[in-house]
C-alpha cells in the first residue's frame, strides 16, 4: 500500500503556543502542534492514489495541496505530536480504503409466497368482520 516510515519523513511539525484560557503555563510554552502534509510534493504515493486522496480530502486542502492539522489536546508537546500523528495517519488510511460495492440481496420465493399467504388471511379476517349481505 504505502511506507509508513518514509510516509512519517514527509511530514513537518511545527510548535505554536495554544490558545484559550490556561494562565501562566499556556502562555509561554508552545504545547500546540501543527502537522503539515505536502500531497503533490509527497514521492510516497502513486499518482492513482494521490488522485484518491485528494478527492476525498479536498475539503480539507489547501489550494496548494497541503494538509494541515492541529493538536493542542494536551499540555505536553510530545504527546500532542503522537495523537496529530494517529490523527493523520487514520485518515490516510480511511482515504485511500475502497469500500466494496454492496449486492443487493435476492428476496427468496418462500418469503414472497408467505408473506402473500398472510396478506390473504388478514383480508379474510377483514371480510368475516362485515356485516353479511342478506339480498
Amino acid at each position: 500500500m504505502y511506507n509508513k516510515e518514509a510516509l512519517l519523513k514527509e511530514l513537518q511539525f511545527k510548535a505554536i503556543r495554544s490558545s484559550g484560557s490556561g494562565g501562566q503555563h499556556v502562555n509561554k510554552v508552545a504545547s500546540k502542534i501543527e502537522l503539515s502534509f505536502n500531497l503533490d510534493q509527497s514521492l510516497v504515493f502513486s499518482e492513482d492514489q494521490k488522485q484518491r486522496l485528494a478527492l476525498k480530502l479536498q475539503s480539507r486542502l489547501t489550494k496548494h495541496g497541503v494538509l494541515i492539522l492541529h493538536c493542542d489536546e494536551s499540555r505536553s508537546q510530545h504527546k500532542n505530536k503522537s495523537i496529530v500523528i494517529r490523527r493523520f495517519l487514520e485518515l490516510i488510511r480511511n482515504a485511500l480504503l475502497i469500500r466494496r460495492r454492496r449486492v443487493p440481496t435476492k428476496i427468496p420465493k418462500s418469503v414472497i409466497r408467505k408473506r402473500l399467504r398472510n396478506k390473504r388471511k388478514l383480508a379474510e379476517k377483514k371480510a368475516n368482520r362485515r356485516r353479511p349481505n342478506l339480498d
